[in-house]
């Protein structure tokens, strides 16, 4: 089960597109699952930010040095400026979220719930799971986008 594809924003778009790429049943990674908020790891996500006032989110994963910012049409107030510096401390760059990658995640869900920013980090480069070897550079490269997240 992919827990990042868990979320109420797009589910049955992302089951569109992950089973007409062949991943229609539970593997390692991009399986949907059979139906939103069925797992228990993405219930608790979900339900902790229900329980907080969060101004943003951060979430991180592994492949690409990338930041994704947007979900669809949803612009939350000052997202992508929050993005730019955020690109701009870790060297990463920013992007728009990949159509078949922009449905289903914790991100999207908070951004069209909230409208407020939420972020996809994609640290590191390479074949998931990344070799230890990248952890300082991966520390390194997220260090300024943690304090301005914390202080924003």
């Amino acid at each position: 089960m992919d827990l990042n594809l868990q979320f109420p924003a797009g589910w049955e778009n992302a089951q569109q597109i992950k089973y007409s790429q062949g991943f229609t049943s539970p593997a390692p990674r991009d399986f949907v699952g059979f139906g939103p908020l069925t797992e228990p790891e993405s219930l608790a996500i979900y339900n902790f930010t229900l329980e907080h006032n969060f101004r943003l989110i951060l979430s991180y994963h592994t492949q690409g040095e990338v930041i994704y910012w947007q979900f669809q049409d949803y612009n939350p107030p000052n997202s992508r400026q929050i993005g730019i510096e955020f690109a701009r401390v870790s060297g990463y760059s920013l992007e728009e979220t990949p159509y078949n990658s922009s449905f289903a995640g914790y991100k999207d869900w908070f951004i069209q719930t909230y409208n407020k920013p939420g972020y996809t980090i994609e640290v590191g480069l390479g074949v998931n799971p990344l070799p230890i070897s990248q952890f300082n550079k991966i520390y390194q490269d997220n260090l300024g986008i943690l304090v301005l997240g914390a202080v924003l």
